[in-house]
């Protein structure tokens, strides 16, 4: 074995895919997944030295809800063999914790939320309020910038979370549906505009706690088909069975909660996202086509409040980047021309996202200098609110131009990319 390659690479390569640069900091990760999911634990760095070691320990139960909480897969696939690997069965308090829906999502059935305490009660009015800030952040996120209401919003989250315990029962399940929301906002500003995987998945597992103390299957439906975006975006193909297997868990849930057809459209479109990430663009088109006989042809029926980021439109945008990424180049135009079109006017994030794909069509066309005037008005966009996925689409169009570096187009597209505005936005921001 070489050098480079000796310990438990699966561990090792796993931190590296969730951009943990050392084993300390993989240390600090699982210590911080552990408190999510109510556990006291505190990893050390010698422990995960340990771990990705040629004979890595198998970890204590505590451990092993945390590490997979944090990676969304069982420790068996992170190059940890149990002591009874080779027995008949697996031992019957092991195989209680990693059912295939909890292991792909979040380890254990502890709850991050208290039983009601019968000390200091509080008016069930503290729950229409709470319900109502939720709405409020709903609707501010699509037009105030990702600085100002990530914070609020995460606070919002432990507030609500330190308030569960003490309002009336009848109360407790919307509140903790209120606490799954929000912390899957969260979650979504963590990792599509901040691009921060790390803390998404930690808000990922408190909202999916949270639907389940809410008894809501669709909130857990949604939660889970976030968590795809996790490992279908990780660049790391070998993480695609991970993917399959949350869509596959998002669309039970959905099941469950009788989801509506825009809801089950919205599942096809996220499973055909991470075919395309993962190169089967084939079968993502194959579901996009499902997704839009969905619109065409079920009678539609009312979606959860919260499920605000979907429609036809948004639909023929995961369509135009399918396209672009399979060279079919016309179809990728035409459609996503249509979507910039057809969005409303305070889409701006969704909108730097479609002009980078259009930026993208233009440069796989031979064209620099459409791409270059693309690219500067996806820049626009991000000058008025700020966008993590948007900037990766023309950081991409950037790298596919450096054969014409040296035309006026490029240098001007330079001179925007790099002003410093857009720098420090995509330094601190993300």
């Amino acid at each position: 074995m070489a050098a480079g390659d000796a310990g438990n690479t699966r561990l090792r390569s796993a931190r590296q895919a969730l951009g943990l640069r050392s084993q300390q900091h993989l240390a600090e990760a699982i210590t911080r997944a552990g408190t999510q999911i109510g556990l006291r634990i505190s990893v050390t760095e010698r422990t995960v030295r340990r771990w990705e070691s040629d004979d890595p320990p198998w970890p204590s139960p505590e451990h092993q809800s945390a590490i997979e909480s944090l990676f969304g897969r069982p420790v068996t696939e992170l190059g940890f063999t149990p002591p009874w690997a080779g027995d008949q069965a697996e031992p019957p308090e092991r195989a209680a914790m990693s059912p295939a829906v909890i292991a792909s999502a979040v380890a254990g059935s502890r709850s991050i939320f208290p039983k009601r305490s019968l000390a200091d009660p509080l008016p069930g009015s503290v729950v229409t309020d709470y319900l109502a800030i939720t709405s409020a952040y709903r609707h501010m996120y699509w037009t105030v910038p990702t600085s100002q209401v990530h914070g609020p919003v995460s606070a919002h989250v432990k507030l609500g979370v330190g308030l569960i315990a003490s309002v009336p029962e009848a109360a407790r399940r919307p509140l903790a549906g209120a606490i799954a929301e929000s912390s899957l906002l969260a979650g979504r500003i963590e990792f599509f505009d901040m691009q921060n995987p790390l803390d998404a998945q930690d808000s990922f597992v408190t909202a999916l706690q949270a639907a389940q103390d809410a008894h809501d299957s669709l909130m857990g439906a949604a939660v889970l088909a976030h968590m795809v975006f996790i490992p279908a975006f990780s660049g790391d193909s070998r993480r695609a069975e991970e993917a399959r297997d949350k869509v596959r868990a998002a669309r039970e849930f959905a099941r469950r909660g009788s989801a509506s057809p825009e809801m089950r459209a919205w599942l096809d479109a996220v499973e055909a996202e991470a075919e395309t990430r993962f190169g089967d663009t084939r079968k993502a088109l194959q579901l996009i086509s499902h997704a839009e006989e969905i619109y065409a042809r079920e009678e539609p029926r009312p979606s959860p409040p919260w499920l605000d980021w979907f429609s036809p439109v948004r639909l023929a945008g995961f369509k135009g980047n399918t396209l672009l990424i399979s060279r079919q180049l016309g179809q990728a135009r035409e459609t996503l021309q249509n979507v910039l079109d057809s969005l409303p006017e305070n889409a701006v994030k969704q909108r730097s996202v479609i002009l980078g794909d259009l930026a993208g069509v233009a440069v796989s066309e031979g064209n620099p200098e459409e791409a270059c005037r693309l690219a500067e008005m996806a820049l626009e966009q991000l000058s008025r609110t700020w966008y993590a996925t948007g900037m990766a689409r023309i950081r991409a169009v950037r790298e596919s131009l450096t054969r014409w570096e040296s035309l006026p187009a490029v240098r001007r597209l330079d001179e925007r990319l790099y002003d410093w505005s857009t720098t420090l936005n995509a330094l601190t921001i993300g």
